[in-house]
This record gives C-alpha cells, structure tokens and sequence, in this order.
C-alpha cells in the first residue's frame, strides 16, 4: 500500500491549493481515504474523508465551505481542493487510508498513513 501526497506549497492568505492523494497497491474504491494535518507546536487533526461509498466528512469547523474532497477511481487519488486559505491552515498534511471503507475523525482507525505534504499560508 502506498500514499503519496502532493500539491502543498507557499501560499498568500486567499489563495487556493489543491492536495492529491495518489494511492497503489489496494482496492481503492472501497476504501475511506482521508486527510488529517498538524501544525507546528499541535496536535493532529482530522480534516476531511471521503468513504468508500463517496459520502464525504468535514470535521475541522474552519474548513467548512472552503474545503472540498473529492476521489477519481480512475486515476486512484483523492484530492483535497482548499481555497480561500488562511495562515491557519498552515500545517502538514496527511493523507490517510481505512480498508473498513467508512470515515472516521480518529487517526488510529486508519491502517495506511503516507508522507505529508506542507501547505504554508503568509499573511
């Protein structure tokens, strides 16, 4: 199983990133993939989720309505389509995956965590 996160960057407050998940080695489409990200000096958070079933989960409040998570079986990735950023989305950003096919804002129940990639907003 492999998570290869990519898509972070240097950003001004306002701008927009989009993160891809691109994911190998299982059966995609029924699993939950998710996002999770730490801050400097914080703990982990969980983000967003998308199901195997496609039902998608925000649990960060703060990014209700600016995040957007979406997958392409197709092309094995999940992407994570952030706008309006603030420098409170500063963090490492995680992508996650569960074999059990449902959302979880828990860390531990998922069994594939890849590297992150660094999403940095300026203000």
């Amino acid at each position: 199983v492999q998570l290869q996160a990519s898509g972070g960057g240097l950003v001004q407050t306002g701008g927009s990133l989009r993160l891809s998940c691109a994911t190998s080695g299982f059966r995609f489409n029924s699993y939950a993939i998710g996002w999770f990200r730490q801050a400097p000096g914080k703990g982990r958070e969980a983000v967003s989720c998308i199901s195997g079933g496609d039902r998608v989960s925000y649990w960060t409040d703060s990014v209700k309505g600016r995040f957007t998570i979406a997958r392409d079986n197709a092309k094995n990735t999940v992407y994570l389509r952030m706008n309006t950023l603030e420098p409170g989305d500063t963090a490492l950003y995680y992508c996650v995956a569960s074999p059990a096919g449902y959302c979880s804002a828990y860390g531990p129940d998922y069994a594939y965590w890849g590297h992150g990639t660094q999403v940095t907003v300026s203000s």
